[in-house]
């Protein structure tokens, strides 16, 4: 392997970035996992499709879960709401998960997207410290209002009990976890 970047990408997604410039790409299958410099990428579940335009449907898809030594990162991509969300939190323990909250509206749009109560309910499926919203308010992907998903987010956070546990990037801003 040479000196540039490595990707890691689902199973069967190879020859969509293997002409980018990319010098090692690695493919992985739900459950498995890549190690480099001390950290380890796992492929998990979601509840999504791999189509990339409609006659290309047999592609991988998921999420991922970043672990160092010390600290570990959830990030869902696109999903629906599932039971597997329970199943990474048993398996990984993610500290901080980026869970995505727009593009919901239409309601059948939800068979692949999750609201702010559905990453709620994941989130404490998960059982992970910290969740930042994701997959929202930058443009129009959907029928709601652009600043409608990160005010719902707020109001089902502080339902649950958990608003201190939602942390909301902001452009340019670093946050510590």
């Amino acid at each position: 392997r040479g000196r540039g970047p490595i990707i890691v990408v689902p199973h069967h997604v190879f020859d969509l970035v293997s002409d980018l410039g990319f010098e090692d790409v690695v493919e992985l299958d739900w459950w498995s996992s890549y190690r480099h410099a001390g950290v380890t990428v796992t492929h998990v579940p979601s509840r999504h499709w791999g189509a990339r335009i409609l006659k290309d449907s047999h592609r991988g898809y998921g999420g991922y879960v970043l672990r160092d030594h010390k600290h570990s990162l959830y990030h869902a991509g696109d999903t629906a709401y599932f039971a597997g969300f329970r199943e990474i939190g048993r398996r990984l323990s993610p500290e901080l998960a980026l869970l995505p909250i727009g593009a919901y509206n239409p309601p059948q749009f939800r068979n692949v997207h999750t609201d702010p109560a559905d990453a709620t309910r994941a989130f404490l499926d998960l059982n992970a410290r910290w969740m930042v919203p994701m997959h929202y308010g930058t443009f129009r992907l959907s029928h709601e209002p652009i600043d409608e998903p990160l005010q719902l987010l707020q109001h089902e956070a502080e339902a649950a009990g958990i608003q201190d546990r939602v942390v909301v990037m902001e452009e340019g801003v670093t946050q510590f976890f």
